[in-house]
């Protein structure tokens, strides 16, 4: 059998993956690069598919990390319309899904995850779509464009976003989650009741705290069904309740690690040569309390492969970034920087009904995140009070007269 070999191999053609080779060639890795992807095109931005590209603001090209072009001349091959279902760490190889067995010098996991399915009747029927890759959000397209009304399932980002893009098209949504608040895992209540009025003022339905027992029709899905014998007429159900880390062949092969692929703060496995970065990387971070966690966002995505590359090519690095997130909801900019869970107290800066606010997060009474509501400014001189684990009594927080920064300087 011939066997391919590639001084790095990354696994995954995501922005993690991406990442990795743009930082390798920059690092002024000379060696051998190969993008083992599963989709059959190149690396392209996924927070758009939910947003400007459903929306049908921005089209496949303008998707793309990097054209091909790019590529070519860093002589990084791309092995597209492959996935990489069994490695061998003693071997450094790994196969894939049409059988190749692909050698490596150093090995890249950045394979992120696919889309959460619902495990109820009926979770697999045509016109239930997740939201996780290009051709997931161009099933949604077709189907919105068809529906007479739309359910979304899961209050978080994917799902409020794919919502307000929904309702700008004049289409009907109602939008089902099962806590008592949308956001809930990853903000506190000002921001979700804030953000569920804006939902409900823009003529979604809105229901919390609700639990499905079926999606009902044959072959086509025509409605939800609730626990509590509710039905929902639908057409189309979108439905964004996060991901599952796409890991099982580096578990198979004796990895470390559980909810993710586990790493240190150089991102190494503990498998030899094995590299883990991006949604499918369990690491300890310092902004959530030093806790095991997974962060599914682009920023984790760029730095944790920066470092894997870093590290590959002889430069040491570790990984220490600061969480950011953004969403597009209709005119909102909402804007997170660090990681609220976990907070004990938290002060409103502004006034939510001006629809330009921050909500600030407070641990043992030093700040350790910001969500900031079409207030840039917030953002971006909240950062600094993150890193710094500022101490500032919440009057003074609460003053939106006053610039953080000068906060932080007194």
């Amino acid at each position: 059998m011939r066997v391919d070999w590639f001084d790095v191999v990354i696994v995954g053609g995501g922005h993690a993956g991406a990442q990795a080779a743009i930082a390798l060639r920059m690092a002024k890795f000379a060696g051998s690069i190969a993008v083992v992807s599963e989709e059959a095109e190149l690396p392209y931005e996924r927070p758009p598919l939910s947003k400007e590209y459903f929306a049908g603001e921005k089209d496949a090209e303008r998707l793309l990390i990097r054209p091909a072009k790019f590529w070519e001349e860093r002589a990084v091959t791309m092995r597209l319309g492959e996935r990489v279902d069994a490695v061998d760490a003693a071997a450094h190889s790994v196969t894939t899904s049409g059988g190749h067995v692909i050698g490596y010098g150093k090995l890249i996991w950045a394979a992120g995850g696919h889309a959460r399915t619902l495990p109820l009747p009926g979770g697999d029927l045509a016109g239930v779509q997740g939201v996780r890759t290009r051709a997931d959000a161009d099933a949604m397209i077709a189907g919105a464009a068809a529906a007479s009304q739309v359910v979304v399932i899961g209050g978080g980002y994917i799902g409020l976003e794919a919502a307000a893009v929904l309702r700008k098209a004049g289409k009907p949504v109602v939008l089902l989650e099962a806590q008592d608040r949308v956001l809930a895992r990853v903000a506190g209540d000002a921001l979700s009741r804030f953000v569920e009025g804006e939902h409900r003022a823009h003529g979604v339905d809105l229901r919390t705290g609700v639990s499905i027992a079926a999606l009902e029709g044959e072959g086509q899905v025509t409605g939800v069904r609730l626990t509590d014998g509710t039905r929902i007429p639908a057409d189309l159900v979108i439905v964004g309740i996060g991901i599952l880390p796409a890991v099982q062949p580096l578990v198979a092969a004796a990895a470390a690690g559980g909810n993710g692929v586990a790493v240190d703060a150089r991102q190494r496995t503990s498998l030899p040569d094995i590299y883990a970065v991006g949604d499918c990387a369990l690491h300890a971070n310092d902004f959530a309390g030093g806790a095991a966690i997974r962060l599914e966002s682009v920023q984790n995505a760029i730095d944790q492969a920066s470092v894997a590359a870093r590290q590959i090519a002889g430069l040491d690095a570790a990984y220490d970034a600061v969480p950011w997130f953004w969403s597009n909801q209709y005119d909102l900019k909402l804007q997170t920087v660090g990681i609220s869970a976990g907070h004990d107290d938290h002060v409103v800066r502004g006034d939510p009904a001006t629809r330009s606010f921050s909500v600030v997060y407070l641990k043992d009474g030093a700040v350790i995140a910001l969500d900031c509501v079409n207030a840039v400014k917030d953002y971006v001189q909240g950062r600094a009070l993150v890193l710094a684990r500022a101490r500032i009594a919440p009057a003074r927080l609460a003053d939106a007269a006053v610039p953080l920064k000068e906060l932080l300087a007194g």
